[in-house]
């Protein structure tokens, strides 16, 4: 069964909030069929420890506006990582070599990608590219 829309339209809303800082390289797995106790994965790359910060902050703050706390926060933009659990939604915050070393779309690479501008299906795992052309802010160099 995928995502519910509930857990769509919250991912969405933070790769939203993700992009109002400039993060890039955004990208929504659908992990639903997988695992019973989150729907999706919001993968985002953020350029500096200044910069995944304010990522976290505008992601939390707009999240927090629908009434959504993070059930757990780990990791520290110093590390180069943050993770936002939000139950149904995880937000995964990664600089650039982080994200490389975890790799988790290479993990992930058989699970359906959603586009992060309206949750809609994007193209097949495994289609062209490790990660999808929708991808918010890709263009923003």
């Amino acid at each position: 069964m995928p995502a519910t829309p509930e857990a769509v339209a919250l991912a969405v809303t933070a790769a939203d909030a993700a992009d109002d800082k400039k993060a890039t390289d955004l990208t929504i797995l659908d992990v639903a069929d997988l695992l019973a106790i989150v729907d999706v994965f919001l993968l985002v790359t953020a350029s500096s420890d200044r910069q995944l910060k304010a990522v976290a902050e505008s992601i939390e703050e707009r999240l927090r506006q629908q009434d959504r706390r993070p059930l757990r926060r780990e990791g520290t933009p110093s590390a180069g990582w943050v993770l936002l659990d939000y139950g149904d939604l995880v937000c995964h915050l990664f600089s650039a070599e982080q994200r490389d070393y975890y790799a988790l779309e290479r993990l992930w690479a058989d699970v359906p990608r959603r586009d992060p501008r309206t949750g809609e299906p994007a193209a097949a795992p495994g289609a062209a590219s490790s990660r999808p052309a929708a991808a918010v802010g890709s263009e923003q160099a």
